[in-house]
């Protein structure tokens, strides 16, 4: 599996272009690890969605 095959999109909302941005769920094919990235205007971030007991939420 190529590097660029190992995500796929859970979900997207927004389009990057408005003040409410692009809101994207990836999922680790590999790992089943889901996690949030969040991009508006030049800034950006990914975390790991975490369950109740703060463990990563897998999928």
């Amino acid at each position: 599996m190529s590097k660029l095959e190992r995500f796929e999109v859970v979900l997207k909302e927004g389009n990057g272009l408005t003040d409410a941005g692009l809101i994207m769920i990836l999922r680790d094919k590999e790992t089943g690890v889901q996690y949030l990235w969040v991009k508006s205007g030049y800034c950006g971030g990914l975390t790991p969605l975490l369950d109740t007991d703060g463990k990563p939420l897998i999928d």
